[in-house]
Formats: C-alpha cells, sequence, structure tokens
C-alpha cells in the first residue's frame, strides 16, 4: 500500500481509503510508518471522503492511534469519527484529555458511553462552556508573561458552530396565531413569534405584492367584499417556528362610529390530518427514499471490499501475482469504480428525495474549482478525445460551499464530456448576474440539438451506454445536476446549444452583481 500510485487525486483518495480499511480491520499495523502516510495524504483527499472514512469506523473495533489521527483532523471529520468509533472505558480515558471543546460536545450526544467516561465529560463541563475574560492591562501582562492571549477567538467560534450544528433543542412548530390586517389587507400584527415572516403579507390577490408566502381565493374573495370567512389557507415560507401550511379564519373590523372597514382579524391553526391530502403521499415518499438509502448502504460496503482486494492484487501487496491476474485485477478494480461513483450518486439522489440532504456553508472560487474538476476529468477527455476549454481566470465566487459546488459541476461536466466526439471541444464561459453567477457550457454535438424533456429521457437510449458514460444513464445525471442545483438555490437549464447552471453568487458591494462580469 505504501508503494501504491497516489499522484493523482483519485490514486491519492483509493490509497486513503484503503489504509484506513486495513489498519481499522486490524489487517495492517497502526505503526508511525502508515500513520504518517495517512496524514501525508490528507491535505490532498477531500474532506467529504474523509469524514466518510471516519463514519466507516463504526462497523468495525479500530485502534486508538487511528482514531487519534481523525480527531487531530478539522473538527468536521473528529465529530464524525467520534460519533462512530466503538472503544472500550480504558481508551477512552486515554483519549478524552487530548480531545477540545468541539470533540467533547460530539461526545455528549452519544448515549453509549460507559459510566466513568460520562463522569470524566461532566469534569470538563465547567471548562468547556466558560468565555475566558480578563480586564485590558492585566490581559497585557498575562500576554507577555505567557507569550499568548489567555482566550482563543477561533476556540470559540467552533465551539458556536459545534452548537448550531449539533444543537438538541429543534424548531417546535407554532400550533396557533392570532392576527390583525390593515383596511388594504397587510398583516400588522399578531401575537407570535417570529413576526416577520408574516407582519407585512396581505390578503388581497389585486395588491401584486404577495412573495413568498399564499393565501387562496377564499381569504382573498372574503377581503374583497369585506365578509367573514374560515378554512382558508395559508402557506410560510422558511425553516422557523411559524413557517408551513395554516388554515385561517377571520372577520371584518369597522370604525363604530363612521362604519368605515379597518382591517380583518382572524386566527391560524395548523390543518388536521385530514386536511392534509398530500402528507400520505409526503411519508410514502420519505419512507422510499429512506430504504433507497439503506439500500445503498448495504451496496457500499461489500463494493468496497471489492476494490480494496483488486487493488491488493493488482498492486502484489500480499505477494507475486501473474500478469493475467494483475490485469483482470486492474478490470475489476476501474469497474468497481464506475460501481462506486453510481452508487454514491444513488445516496445523493435519495437524500434529495428525502429532504436530508446535508449542506454546508461558505464559498467557492469558481476558477480554482473548474481548474480542479478539469484535472479530474482529465483521464476520461483523453479516452473520449474531447477536451474541456476552461474559461479565462477571473475573480468570481459561488455562495455555495466547496463540496457542493464540486459534486454538483462534476457530474454535469463529466455527463457532457462522456457524450463527446474525438476532437470536440466543450467551451465554459461564466457569466455574472445580479446575485447569480451562471456556468454555460456548450454541449457536445450529440446533445445540441436536443430539449430538456429528451435529454432526461436518454437512460433507455445508446447515447448512455458509450464507453465512459454514466452507469446509471445520461438522463439520470442531468436530473441529479437538476435536483441538487435547486437544493442549493440555483438552477438548471437546458436549452439548444447550450445548458446554463446558476447558481447564488458572491456579490460586489458597490454594484449588488456576481464579482467578475462575463469571462
Amino acid at each position: 500500500m505504501l508503494a501504491a500510485e497516489a499522484r493523482s487525486a483519485l490514486g491519492a483518495r483509493a490509497t486513503y481509503r484503503q489504509l484506513v480499511d486495513l489498519i481499522a480491520r486490524g489487517r495492517a499495523p497502526a505503526d508511525d510508518m502508515l500513520l504518517m502516510r495517512l496524514e501525508q495524504l490528507r491535505e490532498r483527499v477531500p474532506e467529504a471522503v474523509r469524514i466518510a472514512c471516519a463514519r466507516s469506523l463504526a462497523l468495525v473495533d479500530a485502534p486508538l492511534p487511528l482514531i487519534t489521527a481523525f480527531v487531530n483532523d478539522t473538527p468536521d471529520v473528529a465529530a464524525a469519527a467520534l460519533r462512530a468509533v466503538r472503544l472500550d472505558a480504558a481508551d477512552w480515558e486515554v483519549l478524552l484529555p487530548r480531545l477540545g471543546p468541539v470533540g467533547r460536545s460530539a461526545l455528549r450526544h452519544r448515549r453509549d458511553l460507559p459510566p466513568s467516561v460520562e463522569r470524566a465529560l461532566e469534569s470538563f463541563g465547567g471548562a468547556d462552556f466558560r468565555l475566558g475574560y480578563a480586564p485590558a492591562a492585566v490581559e497585557t501582562a498575562s500576554r507577555d508573561r505567557a507569550g499568548g492571549t489567555r482566550f482563543d477567538v477561533a476556540d470559540l467560534v467552533e465551539r458556536i458552530a459545534a452548537h448550531q450544528r449539533d444543537g438538541d433543542e429543534p424548531i417546535r412548530p407554532l400550533a396557533s396565531f392570532r392576527f390583525e390586517t390593515d383596511a388594504a389587507g397587510v398583516i400588522r400584527w399578531l401575537d407570535a413569534v417570529p413576526r416577520g415572516a408574516v407582519i407585512g403579507l396581505t390578503l388581497d390577490h389585486r395588491a401584486g405584492i404577495w412573495a413568498g408566502a399564499a393565501v387562496d381565493g377564499v381569504a382573498s374573495g372574503a377581503f374583497r367584499k369585506r365578509a367573514p370567512f374560515s378554512g382558508a389557507r395559508l402557506r410560510v415560507p422558511g425553516g422557523s417556528a411559524i413557517a408551513g401550511e395554516w388554515r385561517i379564519a377571520g372577520v371584518p373590523m369597522f370604525d363604530q362610529a363612521t362604519g368605515t372597514f379597518t382591517g380583518m382579524r382572524g386566527q391560524a391553526r395548523r390543518p388536521r390530518a385530514d386536511e392534509r391530502a398530500e402528507r400520505a403521499v409526503e411519508r410514502d415518499r420519505a419512507a422510499g427514499a429512506e430504504g433507497l438509502r439503506r439500500l445503498v448502504h448495504e451496496l457500499r460496503t461489500p463494493t468496497n471490499a471489492i476494490a480494496g482486494f483488486s487493488e491488493l492484487i493488482e498492486q502484489q501487496l500480499l505477494g507475486p501475482v501473474a500478469a493475467p491476474y494483475r490485469d483482470r485485477a486492474s478490470d475489476i478494480r476501474r469497474r468497481v469504480t464506475d460501481l462506486i461513483g453510481a452508487i454514491e450518486d444513488l445516496d445523493l439522489a435519495a437524500r434529495i428525495d428525502g429532504h436530508a440532504l446535508e449542506r454546508r456553508g461558505g464559498v467557492t472560487p469558481a476558477a480554482a474549482l473548474l481548474q480542479r474538476i478539469a484535472d479530474d476529468l482529465a483521464p476520461l477527455a483523453a479516452l473520449r478525445g474531447a477536451e474541456l476549454a476552461l474559461p479565462a481566470a477571473r475573480d468570481a465566487v459561488w455562495s455555495v460551499s466547496p463540496h457542493d459546488a464540486e459534486r454538483l459541476i462534476a457530474r454535469l461536466l463529466s455527463a457532457a464530456l462522456s457524450a463527446a466526439a474525438p476532437g470536440e471541444r466543450l467551451t465554459m464561459t461564466l457569466v455574472g448576474g445580479v446575485g447569480t453567477l451562471a456556468l454555460a457550457l456548450e454541449p457536445p454535438a450529440a446533445f445540441a440539438s436536443r430539449d430538456e424533456a429528451s435529454l432526461f429521457a436518454l437512460d433507455d437510449e445508446e447515447a448512455s451506454r458509450d464507453e465512459g458514460a454514466p452507469l446509471l444513464g445520461i438522463g439520470f445525471a442531468f436530473r441529479l445536476v437538476r435536483n441538487l442545483a435547486t437544493e442549493l438555490g440555483g438552477r438548471f437549464v437546458i436549452a439548444p446549444g447550450l445548458f446554463t447552471l446558476l447558481l447564488p453568487a458572491v456579490e460586489d458591494g458597490v454594484t449588488g452583481h456576481a464579482t467578475g462580469g462575463a469571462t
């Protein structure tokens, strides 16, 4: 394994996965040489891959040195490992003093720790949740003596992030609220919080300013007639406690002195189960997505094992192997790599369909990401005899995490490149807009005259069986790109002769447009 080819990005990922698997299963020693090799590979392996490897430790009894290596990684990787690993009380007591507040925060959510470990965690409570403070003069003096500050701002930021990510308190939806509107139908008062999601909404469809939330014609018609109503529908968007579906009722209010209409007074409640016909459909859909995710998990373990053993044979790590067997193992490994990619796509599709996609905040420089993806897709381009033409370098930044942006754009470009003819050149352009940065791609000639419906139906055609094509079909790949772009707040638009992927962008503070302009 130490001699395995790891110069390419794919080679580094494969070597990292296999090293972790061999050490975790006791087939390789957790010595300094192998752990140093893991540390050297860590900078070249995406964080998502390292998190997946950390989660896989739940299936084995990994040695303490390997777990320590994951604990010393980024907070997300360390948290994933600490949620998954199994240790006895003695090993936990050895590991616990090496953890920071973020790691101990992850452990506090486990319910299977030995009592002695839980007591040890409680002893750190005061230190983990106390913010240090010293007056300016005292802090300066202590800094001069100790050579550093007593209060680590980065540590505080990590603690806040861990609390927001792993907080115990879920958002509890409101059950009801009361409201009042003005004479124009605009809601001006309600007795619940958060108010911002509802204040300013109107019952009058004619106002033309209704955005995001909506009432049905029952409430709007009653408002125009100044009449009472009940059982009307209201939908409030967002993820707050007041978001979601409501049933509202109201009565008109009139000035007692003049008889002038002054607004509506009403109340809102959550719909009953028999009032939401779509709930059963959503429940069945979520159950189907969860079943698919479980199937994907069951497929991933044996597939990774096949990939690992074929690599052992190909690299002759267990002893000399005849050339025909090495060639056969190499062919198996390539095919299994494609199968692993298909399994990951199925898992991603199931998470999107089940509304369980994990998203992270962050920004992604467009030029650097496109260059990295082009390097990863160079073997596919060579296989097809085609070329990816990158846009000119520019300071354009997507307001999407690097992990999400890479898996979205890599799937789009690989699907397009897999249908390219020898000598074909696929040109990319970056176009900045108001709050968006679009990636425009000239599709291969095989797709140039097709519309969206025909491209999404390509799974059953010969175009999906070309060498290098996605294992689940090009239609599936494009549908996955469309759904993932929507989850990230963007859009995927297919027009004859042009694919356009629009994603949120970091805006220029002066113009309000995405940084960089068109390239």
